[in-house]
């Protein structure tokens, strides 16, 4: 599995981006919100990819970070939901606003991304919360688990949303303790995935 591509950015269209190393052009399937954080074409980029192994074909996807991937493949296991429906509602939602949704039930977000209905958007909402309570999330045993004292309703439903992008809970709760709880649940989202991320550097 390729984990990342770093180099050179030679081409760059809606959509797509292809990324030279070594001599070779790794041709990457892009979100808007990625597309809106590359360099100039030349510059130097990195991309965390996912490829998708098809019968007659090799799909590379490229990602701005492991959050935006993570959602990514969390998406597309999700009955219905193939890659482009997964890059359609990353173009139009940042991960945190993805995990935001599905933790509060919120479909109609969902399909303000292009190709989602409302059938679709309440079946993510509906198949990514019911994987969160089979992972056992309930916010309070999780921040006593580990070893928070207490956790507001906001730093609660920021672990159950991180637990959507695929984060063990424990691990997400230890995260969210370190910030101010009375902050927004996006907020703390965004910043425990900041964290999280830096922490793989």
């Amino acid at each position: 599995m390729l984990y990342s591509v770093k180099g050179k950015l030679v081409h760059l269209e809606p959509g797509l981006a292809v990324v030279e190393c070594g001599g070779v052009g790794f041709q990457c399937a892009v979100s808007l919100q990625t597309q809106r954080s590359l360099p100039q074409v030349g510059g130097s980029v990195s991309l965390y990819t996912y490829l998708h192994v098809k019968e007659d074909a090799l799909d590379l996807y490229g990602f701005a970070s492991p959050a935006e991937r993570a959602c990514f493949r969390m998406l597309t296991a999700v009955s219905g939901v193939g890659p482009k429906v997964a890059l359609a509602i990353l173009s139009e939602l940042a991960p945190e606003q993805v995990a935001m949704a599905v933790a509060s039930g919120d479909s109609r977000t969902l399909s303000r991304a292009s190709g989602v209905g409302p059938k679709l958007a309440q079946r993510i909402a509906l198949e990514l919360k019911d994987k969160v309570k089979k992972m056992g999330v309930s916010g309070g045993d999780t921040f006593a688990q580990a070893g928070a004292v207490s956790a507001s309703s906001n730093a609660q439903n920021a672990v159950s949303a991180l637990a959507v992008l695929g984060y063990a809970p424990a691990d997400a709760a230890a995260v969210v303790a370190r910030f101010d709880s009375a902050l927004p649940v996006e907020e703390l989202i965004r910043l425990s995935l900041k964290e999280m991320a830096a922490s793989l550097k």
